[in-house]
C-alpha cells in the first residue's frame, strides 16, 4: 500500500506520528507536508496529495490542518477525489463504507493524536460497501 500525506503548520506533529505508524505497518508514505510549525498555505500541500490520489499513483491520501475543512475543500476539487472530514472512528468508518472516501481529512485542533492514529487505522482497513452506495458515489463528480 502507498499513501500520500500532506499537512499545514497545524498538523506537523500529527503527520510525523502517523508516518511512524504507517511505516511500522510496512506502508510506503509520500510526504508532501510541511515539516515545520511556521504558518504556510495549506493548498500548497494539498494539491500534490490530491493529484496523486486523482491519478491513482497512491492508494489513499491523508490531509491534516487545524479544522480539516480547508484541506478537504481543496482536495475535493479533483474529479476522482472523495476527501472526507473525520473527527471520530465511527465517522471515519462510514466515510469509507458509504462514500468510498480515498482521502481522510483530519482536524488536528479538534482531535487528539491518539484519535488521529486510530482514525487512520480505521480508514485504511475499512472497505467500501458498494451496492446502493455505489449509485450515490457515481453521482458525486460533476465533470
Amino acid at each position: 500500500m502507498k499513501i500520500a500525506i500532506g499537512n499545514d503548520h497545524a498538523g506537523t506533529d500529527y503527520k510525523f506520528a502517523i508516518i511512524s505508524y504507517l511505516e511500522s505497518e510496512g506502508i510506503e508514505v509520500v510526504n508532501y507536508g510541511t515539516d515545520g510549525d511556521s504558518s504556510v498555505d495549506y493548498p500548497d500541500f494539498v494539491h500534490p496529495v490530491a493529484k496523486d490520489v486523482d491519478s491513482k499513483t497512491v492508494d489513499f491520501g491523508i490531509l491534516i490542518c487545524g479544522s480539516g475543512n480547508g484541506v478537504s475543500m481543496t482536495a475535493n476539487k479533483y474529479k476522482n477525489v472523495r476527501a472526507g472530514l473525520c473527527w471520530t472512528k465511527e465517522i471515519t468508518e462510514l466515510t469509507r463504507q458509504h462514500n468510498n472516501a480515498n482521502i481522510i481529512s483530519i482536524p488536528a485542533r479538534f482531535t487528539s493524536l491518539h484519535q488521529a492514529i486510530e482514525m487512520v487505522k480505521t480508514f485504511i482497513n475499512t472497505d467500501f460497501e458498494g451496492g446502493r452506495h455505489q449509485n450515490r458515489v457515481d453521482k458525486i463528480a460533476m465533470c
